[in-house]
């Protein structure tokens, strides 16, 4: 049953089954009546914590309250000490996601820089995932423009190669950039490798926030070239330190003592949400801000910031040798072991109660404050949209989670659905579906649709609620069909259902149009027109889904056909190439050289491929695709 639903349980068994919990250490998982795991906890004696919770008359704090009035069942896993809980603790915290506890996004999913010093003159590339490969990740950074800004910045400072590994090693000509004195061409030019990697040194040390130290021995060099009197060689460190004064005097000088810290807040609301706001201090410098928000937590101060810490350095190369935090943390002792394993050093973590340090606690902290009424806010605007929108289309409950499918495919050809998902207002990528049909050969809107509703409502996973609005994209036509699986489900009283249409021109409307079942008019929003408009951003992410999906499809579906026809090119093969590019448009960009790189491949099948590709964009250079044709 959805969980506006649920009846408040008997506590009595809960009870119970808590007095008979181990006294040892271990992890308890918490259960709603679905099965889904609510909250993941650690103890140190087990029955004391579940005893906690379901105490006859209930918690006395009203955000654990809220949790334990959805839990119907518990599980405990014991372990042998209190570290192996901890780690049992995160581990399972990453893999279920509960809603309840503190989920960091993975640093992992972040853009990050990239750069492998194996390589010939090797470069900056930006990655999103960072692996053991042996070379060096900077960042993550909080956004993909601050990251393109940043590269942009240091290869133009630097003047470091841009080009992929197979043009390097093809091309003999400079480059523009290269004439735009934007790069030292190690391509097409002698530049001493010695020279190049200095260059890269200085980079890194910009990267690791030792700006003033760079500047200082920028300096120092300009002023021995001047006396040397090598004039040009001076002109270019000049240069080179102007810029990066440029940049410095954005950063804010926050401490006096040069050192490098990380500083963390804090702040909870009444309601459970929260803000961490993160301060990285490099050489007395504050390099970077970023805001955390946590939507929803039962955790203390202090449990959120242990969570915290713990998820934040995980995937992080370098850890200061002194955080500040603006509460003690949860498991304080564990955590600074685990961080000075990391760092291979001693890690200070404190939490500073006057000077310097307090002040930039209170920096943070203050900063966290701002973030959480600005979270606090948007959230009460949701509110009333969505408590507007219950009542305009006559709900059964507040949709706080909204789902919507749109269908797309090209003359019936690689037909998909995508969904996506609104929970309080706000878009969830994590609830995003992509949808494959390969039973489906004809462009039927409503057979999509009714096969993409089967596998997304066919059975309860526990990680995947059910929508409180259901949305197709489509008239009165989708509409029904999404209706009759819901009836054929059994869920037409669990799931509300609406369709939005497009406005015809032809026809003088000026407004989408929205449809629910059993009305023969579409919806009058009147004075409401936000709703309207908020239903059409939901829409249009779903199309935005569906038909970037089946473009996908579609390049990847032409160039399989290309490569079935080249001889020699067995299965294996194939699936390598179709693995490394993605459609045409990136294997004729590659080159014969890159292609004839992977493995198994070589220059001979390599010519036979580009040999096949220029007959097949000979025969339609559009690529079998009508002039602005495209997927609906």
């Amino acid at each position: 049953m959805n969980a506006g639903r649920e009846t408040l349980p008997d506590p009595e068994p809960l009870a119970r089954k808590a007095a008979e919990a181990p006294l040892e250490p271990g992890v308890y998982l918490l259960r709603d009546a679905e099965g889904r795991i609510l909250y993941v906890g650690k103890a140190l004696r087990l029955r004391d914590r579940l005893a906690a919770y379901f105490r006859i008359g209930g918690p006395a704090d009203p955000r654990i309250a809220a949790l334990v009035a959805r839990v119907r069942d518990f599980e405990v896993i014991l372990t042998r000490n209190e570290k192996e809980a901890l780690i049992l603790e995160s581990n399972l915290i990453k893999r279920h996601r509960p809603r309840y506890n503190v989920v960091l996004k993975d640093d992992k999913r972040y853009p990050s820089l990239r750069l492998d010093w194996s390589e010939p003159y090797p470069r900056f590339t930006i990655v999103r995932r960072i692996g053991s490969d042996g070379a060096d990740y900077f960042g993550p950074f909080a956004s993909a423009r601050a990251v393109r800004e940043t590269l942009k910045w240091i290869n133009r400072t630097f003047r470091l190669r841009l080009c992929r590994l197979s043009e390097f090693r093809t091309r003999s000509r400079p480059c523009l950039q290269c004439q735009m004195n934007g790069c030292l061409a190690p391509c097409c030019r002698d530049v001493p490798e010695a020279d190049y990697r200095r260059q890269l040194e200085e980079a890194v040390l910009f990267l690791k926030g030792r700006a003033p130290e760079l500047i200082r021995d920028l300096r120092r060099r300009m002023e021995e070239a001047a006396d040397r009197e090598e004039f040009e060689l001076a002109a270019r460190l000049r240069d080179k330190l102007r810029a990066l004064e440029r940049t410095t005097e954005k950063q804010v000088a926050v401490s006096t003592d040069f050192a490098d810290r990380d500083v963390f807040a804090v702040v909870l609301s009444a309601d459970g949400a929260a803000v961490v706001t993160v301060l990285e201090i490099r050489e007395g410098f504050l390099t970077a801000s970023r805001n955390v928000e946590v939507p929803e937590t039962i955790a203390s101060a202090a449990e959120l910031l242990g969570h915290f810490l713990r998820q934040f350095y995980e995937s992080r190369t370098f850890v200061p040798a002194e955080i500040l935090v603006s509460a003690a943390p949860a498991d304080g002792e564990l955590i600074a072991e685990f961080l000075a394993a990391k760092r291979q050093g001693g890690v200070r973590l404190l939490a500073p109660q006057r000077g310097d340090r307090a002040r930039l606690v209170e920096l943070a902290r203050r900063n966290a404050e701002r973030a959480l009424d600005e979270l606090l806010e948007r959230r009460s605007g949701h509110a009333d949209l969505l408590e507007r929108l219950r009542r305009k289309l006559a709900l059964r409950r507040l949709p706080r989670r909204i789902e919507c499918l749109d269908h797309s495919s090209w003359m019936g050809k690689q037909p998909v659905v995508g969904l996506v998902s609104f929970v309080d207002g706000a878009s969830d990528p994590a609830g995003t579906r992509r949808y494959r049909l390969p039973g489906l050969h004809s462009s039927d809107d409503y057979a999509a649709l009714a096969e993409a509703l089967r596998r997304r409502l066919g059975g309860r996973t526990p990680s995947r609620p059910f929508a409180d609005l259901l949305l197709v994209d489509g008239g009165r036509g989708q509409l029904h069909a999404a209706l009759a699986v819901i009836r054929e489900l059994g869920l037409e009283g669990e799931i509300d259902l609406a369709a939005i249409a497009k406005k015809d021109p032809l026809r003088g409307e000026t407004r989408d149009k929205v449809f629910l079942p059993g009305r023969a008019n579409p919806v009058v929003f009147g004075r409401e027109e936000d709703l309207l408009l908020f239903l059409q951003r939901v829409r249009d992410e779903a199309h935005r889904c569906a038909v970037g999906f089946h473009r996908r499809r579609r390049r990847s579906e032409t160039l399989a056909s290309i490569l079935d026809e080249v001889p020699g090119l067995g299965p294996v093969r194939k699936k390598s190439l179709l693995r490394r590019f993605q459609g045409i448009e990136a294997l004729r960009a590659a080159g014969k050289k890159e292609v004839a790189a992977v493995a198994g491949i070589g220059p001979r099948l390599a010519a036979a491929i580009f040999e096949r590709l220029d007959s097949a964009t000979e025969a339609s250079p559009s690529g079998g695709i009508p002039e602005g044709a495209g997927p609906q």
